[in-house]
C-alpha cells in the first residue's frame, strides 16, 4: 500500500496530528482498530468501505467516507480489494471545529462526510482530490477545505488544555485535580468533553492509558503482563485484564497474538503498529 503523510500549517496543527493519503490492496479484508484517544477523518475516493461499531451495531457502508469521534470500543473497518483515500488524524478535540452537532452524538456511531458537510459541498471536493496530480497535491487540497470551515468553538481552549494534561501523564492524572487544575466544576468540564471530544474526561484518560500502555509493549518479544500493569499503574492485573478486555474485545494474550500475526504475515506493512486482522 502507498502511504503519504504530512503534518498541516497552523492552526490546523493545534486540532491535527497529520494528514494522509492512502491506496492499495489491503492487508486484511477486515481490520480490528482498537480505541485511541483521537478523532478520525476520512474522504473516500475508491470503493465503499464498511465499519462496524461495536457488538450491538449493525455493520454500515461508507461510500463518500466518515467521521469518527473518540470510540469507546473497537471498530471492524471491512476493506474492498483495493482501497483510496485521504483522511486526518486528529487530535480528541481536533473534529470538534468541523462538526455541525456535538461529538457526544457520534460517540462509536461514525456518520458519513455528507452527514457532516452536505452532499453538493462532499461532491464537489472528492472531484477535486479525484482529478488531482497526485498524493501531495490531494493533501493540499484537502488542508485547504478544512482551513475553509475551521470554525471557532466555545470551550475549545479549556478542553485542549485538559487533555493535553491527559496525554502527558498517560491517562494517569486524577480526575479531580483536572477540574481544580481547570478552574471549573466537574460537571461542567464533562458538559465540554462530550460536546467537543464526545466522551468524559474520564473515559479519555482510560483509553489514553490503555493506548499508551500497548505502545509500550514490544510484541516481537515474550511479555510479562503483571509487569505491563504495574508499570501502566494499574491496581493490579486483573484490573488491566477487565480494561483490556472492556477497550478491545481481547484479552491480552489473545491480543499478542494477533498482533504478532500481522508482524508475521506483514511485516513493515505501513497499516502495522495499531490494526489487527479481523478475520
Amino acid at each position: 500500500m502507498e502511504y503519504v503523510s504530512r503534518v498541516p500549517r497552523p492552526p490546523l496543527d493545534g486540532l491535527i496530528d497529520d494528514l494522509y493519503y492512502l491506496a492499495g490492496a489491503p492487508p486484511y479484508a477486515r481490520l480490528t482498530l482498537p480505541p485511541m484517544p483521537a478523532a478520525l477523518l476520512i474522504v473516500n475516493l475508491g470503493p465503499p468501505f464498511r465499519i462496524r461499531a461495536g457488538t450491538d451495531i449493525e455493520t454500515a457502508e461508507y461510500a463518500d467516507g466518515c467521521a469518527v469521534t473518540v470510540p469507546t470500543r473497537a471498530f471492524e473497518f471491512g476493506y474492498p480489494p483495493r482501497t483510496r483515500s485521504v483522511g486526518v488524524h486528529l487530535k480528541p478535540w481536533g473534529l470538534a471545529p468541523f462538526l455541525p452537532m456535538p461529538a457526544a452524538e457520534l460517540r462509536d456511531r461514525p456518520v458519513t462526510v455528507e452527514q457532516v458537510w452536505g452532499r453538493p459541498a462532499v461532491a464537489e471536493l472528492r472531484d477535486r482530490l479525484a482529478t488531482a496530480a497526485g498524493p501531495h497535491e490531494m493533501l493540499t487540497l484537502l488542508e485547504e477545505e478544512l482551513m475553509r470551515r475551521l470554525c471557532a468553538t466555545a470551550g475549545l481552549g479549556l478542553v485542549r488544555r485538559t487533555s493535553s494534561v491527559i496525554a502527558a501523564t498517560g491517562g494517569t492524572v486524577a480526575i479531580g485535580d483536572l477540574t481544580v487544575a481547570a478552574g471549573v466544576s466537574s460537571t461542567h468540564l464533562a458538559q465540554r468533553f462530550k460536546e467537543l471530544v464526545g466522551v468524559t474526561p474520564k473515559r479519555l484518560a482510560r483509553t489514553q492509558r490503555l493506548a499508551a500502555t500497548l505502545l509500550t509493549i514490544d510484541f516481537a518479544g515474550p511479555i510479562d503482563w503483571a509487569d505491563v500493569a504495574g508499570g501502566a499503574g494499574y491496581f493490579d492485573q486483573a484490573h488491566f485484564g477487565h480494561e483490556f478486555r472492556a477497550f478491545t474485545g481481547l484479552t491480552p494474550t489473545r491480543y499478542a497474538d494477533v498482533r504478532r500475526r500481522f508482524l508475521r504475515e506483514h511485516p513493515g506493512h505501513v497499516l502495522d503498529g495499531w490494526s489487527l486482522p479481523a478475520d
